[in-house]
Order: structure tokens, then C-alpha cells, then sequence
């Protein structure tokens, strides 16, 4: 993989998996709607930062020709965005909802379907969702989570089943606990309860270099100690 795109860049677990590829040698490119916070992580690993809105087509489009001009077009994909807010139905804000759902399920559409071009293109590539537990289970007052990523698990059901005969590895990985962020305070500290972000990229990775007779498209992690 010598040419890595990340879309909903930040700290945690997008800059883990930034450190590692960049370690294997693949440049690097980092997207984010505001890419001032991916100033010090470019420095350190040599990526480019992209400004870039998951849900605005435009920009998707944009960000996939400025790409495709520097000859950085990916070969492996990471969908990182995401977006959250909960409550009682009754009470929710139906414009956050929609934000959620713009950004988990179509802004993952809008960003597969311009790596599918280019990876049709190519001959292969990979592709790798973050997905929750909430894809998988819906909780109570956490509707608009649970909707959007039911809606992304589907998408990459979907995607694997028609890529994968086209040498195109489609992976959806359902997080199910909290990620380590130690400077969030509890429950985010804790790390015999959370998972911590470079452990996640590195299961990332494993399934990224999967030979294609064996291949994954969907894998569970959690904490140990995690009930499910």
C-alpha cells in the first residue's frame, strides 16, 4: 500500500494508524473538516492534510482530484468520521440527527464510491470503516448513533460482497467500548477498560495485509474485560 487516505482525521486512533503506514512507508494523506489539529501529527509523520467535508459531495470530489493530480490516488482507505448526539425521541434536535446521519452513512457513501473509482481503476485496494457496537445493537436514547451506523455496517456488507471479487478488500470493524483518551478524564482513562488506539490500528493493519483467500470483512474488538 504505498499511497494511504484517512477521512475524519483527528488524535486517537486516526494517528495511530497514520504513525503506523507512514512507518511502513506509504505516504499519508490526513482529511478533516478543520485540518488546523492535524498540524503537529503531519510534522511528525511527513502527511499531507486536506480539508475536506465527508457529507459535501463537492468536497469529496475535490479532495479525490487534488489526490489523483499529486499521483497520491489511495490504494488503502480509512473511514474515520463520525458524528454523535443522544436523548430521549421525544427531545431530540432533528437537525443533529440529520448531522449524524450525514456524516456516518452518506458521507461513507460519498467517500466509497470515489475510492471505488480509483480502485477499479488501480485493480485493488482496501477499504477500512470504523463502525460501534451501536451498528450492531441499538441502545436506549441512542437512536441517531445506532441509525447511522446500522446504516454504514449495511453499506459495507454491501460493498464487500460486490468488490471483493473485483480484488478489492471491504472491511467494517465494530468498536464496542471506549476508545483511550486519558486527557478526557473517566470513563476514557482508564486502560483496563478502554481500548487503547494503537492496538486498534494495529488490528487494522493485520486485517489490511490479509492474502485475499482469507479475507475479513468484519471484525469485533473490545477490552477484555468488555460484556457484549
Amino acid at each position: 500500500m504505498s499511497n494511504a487516505l484517512i477521512v475524519g482525521a483527528g488524535p486517537g486512533l486516526s494517528a495511530s494508524l497514520a504513525r503506523l503506514l507512514a512507518a511502513r512507508g506509504a505516504k499519508v494523506a490526513l482529511a478533516a473538516r478543520d485540518i488546523r489539529k492535524l498540524d503537529s501529527l503531519c510534522e511528525e509523520i511527513g502527511a499531507s492534510a486536506h480539508a475536506c467535508d465527508a457529507a459535501d459531495e463537492a468536497s469529496v470530489e475535490s479532495l479525490f482530484t487534488q489526490l489523483a493530480a499529486e499521483g497520491r490516488s489511495p490504494d488503502l482507505l480509512v473511514y474515520n468520521a463520525s458524528a454523535y448526539t443522544r436523548g430521549p425521541i421525544a427531545e431530540l434536535d432533528a437537525g443533529k440527527v440529520r448531522e449524524v446521519l450525514m456524516v456516518s452513512a452518506y458521507g461513507a457513501f460519498l467517500v466509497a464510491r470515489a475510492a471505488a473509482q480509483v480502485m477499479l481503476a488501480k485493480g485493488g485496494g482496501t477499504m477500512l470503516f470504523t463502525g460501534a457496537s451501536a451498528g450492531v445493537k441499538g441502545y436506549a436514547q441512542s437512536a441517531p448513533f445506532a441509525m447511522g451506523k446500522f446504516a454504514l455496517r449495511g453499506l459495507c456488507q454491501s460493498l464487500a460482497r460486490e468488490l471483493s471479487p473485483r480484488n478489492i478488500h471491504v472491511a467494517h470493524f465494530v468498536i464496542d467500548g471506549v476508545i483511550y483518551q486519558p486527557e478526557r478524564g473517566a470513563p476514557y482513562d482508564d486502560p483496563d477498560t478502554t481500548l487503547h488506539p494503537d492496538a486498534i490500528a494495529q488490528s487494522y493493519l493485520a486485517i489490511a495485509d490479509q492474502d485475499r483467500s482469507a479475507w475479513t470483512w468484519e471484525a469485533e474488538l473490545r477490552p477484555y474485560n468488555e460484556t457484549f
